[in-house]
């Protein structure tokens, strides 16, 4: 006898709630469908389902997420690193209590007095006919991140090591939800033949029929859900093992919405804007933000943010905002609509040689006009990079290009070559290769849990009255 098990799952949906009706749509026939046939199923998660972009995210910092996935009644999720980081210590610690689903992260840890009760190493279940599936749940290491914020995330491999010789003895069947990366993904179905299913998130990889990596099926559906995943593992009860594994990425952005679910998101957002509502500041006149020209509002949310830090010197690119700030009453939800980046500052220290090339690297076309995705970065474009602690003159080439003439300090004085500064600017530049000299530094301090936004609203009350 040959049994079929189903697993749907969704990865990285990064509160795309226009979509989420959709995903509901889908998971509702197709679950019609396996309840019709009696067959067994389950549906999880993979992470970053939440992510603070969004409005309803933010009002309800990341409840409102669960509260859906409950309505689908989902049955297992682990956690990306948008729950793991951008949350405080105690939202994330607070943000599953009342999930009616599993919550498994193998390798994240409290530093502080104990993890919280949701928290689960492992997951097993029994499907009705007694095949034995055990989850184990991996997220992606973040640590200085997650040590800001009193967690831990331990390394994947000594995990695994661990967890995967458990369950082998316990269960059928083992499958790894890993919001780790697709190479990551690789490189454990190479080492851990005992692992059957890698259900996988984190880098957006889509593989739409799977990928076969010695014994293991490596499957993931992309981003903001307009794909949803399905793998079907086939048990012969009479041989006691697998026989076939199956893995399809099905394509929804045309399904057609479940009205129940989108009247919910509809609530939630309706209780958003209210949560959001509270007047920062009132402005007598409009605030404008340019990307590619000096701005009082860029000019004044760097002074704050070198305030902040305490450091000698800051940056940040005017791409940040992304709309102007209308006359009259400004709310939090503006401040969230304009940034709604989850960017954290960061504080690293640079040789005056370094910081010239970081300067001059700001203000080539390049830099200016990329249409960066992703690093935290929910913009259109990087746009000019404002200083503050510095003043920096430029001038055009004959092409129309800009240049950088002269750096000096607030005493006239120029960079010294080797002098050491201590720089504040947005985290983003500390991954990639956009700043190399910044993302190299082995001085990168973050600063969490405060968004760039706070500052934004700090900055509006203090300077726009």
């Amino acid at each position: 006898m040959q049994e079929k098990l189903y697993f749907y799952y969704t990865n990285d949906l990064h509160s795309n709630f226009d979509q989420w009706p959709r995903v509901a749509g889908f998971m509702k026939d197709s679950i019609s469908s396996r309840k019709a046939r009696g067959e067994e199923y389950w549906l999880v998660d993979i992470g970053d389902h939440m992510d603070r972009v969004h409005p309803i995210s933010e009002a309800f910092m990341g409840k409102a997420n669960v509260q859906l996935m409950n309505d689908l009644n989902y049955d297992i999720a682990t956690i990306g690193n948008n729950e793991g980081i951008t949350l405080s210590h105690d939202d994330l610690f607070h943000l599953y209590d009342d999930a009616e689903f599993d919550v498994v992260c193998t390798n994240i840890d409290t530093t502080d007095n104990g993890n919280p009760l949701w928290l689960k190493r492992s997951v097993k279940t029994t499907s009705v006919s007694g095949v034995k599936v055990g989850f184990i749940g991996l997220t992606a290491p973040f640590n200085d991140y997650y040590h800001l914020l009193e967690w831990h995330v331990s390394p994947i491999f000594e995990i695994l090591d661990n967890y995967v010789s458990i369950l082998k003895q316990q269960t059928d069947i083992i499958i790894l939800l890993s919001h780790l990366g697709i190479s990551e993904d690789q490189a454990i179905a190479r080492r851990y033949k005992e692992i059957d299913l890698i259900i996988g998130g984190h880098t957006h990889h889509l593989l739409r029929t799977g990928e076969a990596v010695n014994n293991t099926l490596i499957t993931a559906a992309g981003k903001h859900c307009s794909f949803v995943g399905e793998a079907i593992l086939t048990w012969d009860h009479s041989l006691k093992k697998l026989v076939k594994k199956e893995a399809y990425a099905t394509e929804i952005t045309n399904y057609p919405k479940d009205l129940a679910t989108a009247q919910s998101v509809q609530l939630l957002q309706d209780a958003a804007d209210r949560s959001l509502g509270y007047t920062i500041v009132h402005a007598d006149r409009p605030i404008e933000v340019k990307w590619f020209q000096h701005t009082k509002i860029m000019q004044e949310l760097t002074n704050t943010l070198r305030r902040f830090t305490n450091t000698d010197i800051a940056m940040l690119n005017s791409g940040l905002l992304l709309d102007q700030l209308p006359a009259g009453n400004i709310t939090y939800q503006d401040v969230h609509r304009i940034c709604p980046h989850p960017i954290n500052p960061v504080t690293v220290d640079l040789s005056g040689s370094e910081l010239m090339e970081v300067i001059r690297a700001s203000f080539t076309k390049e830099f200016m006009e990329l249409k960066l995705k992703g690093f935290g970065f929910r913009g259109e474009v990087l746009g000019r990079m404002i200083f503050s602690g510095i003043q920096v003159d430029t001038d055009y080439h004959k092409n129309g290009e800009e240049f950088v003439k002269r750096v000096s300090l607030p005493n006239g004085k120029p960079l010294e070559a080797n002098e050491i500064y201590k720089v504040a600017t947005a985290d983003t530049f500390t991954f990639g290769r956009l700043l190399p000299e910044i993302a190299r530094s082995e001085s990168k301090k973050y600063i969490l849990p405060e968004f760039l936004r706070d500052l934004l609203a700090e900055t509006l009350r203090k300077n726009f009255l």
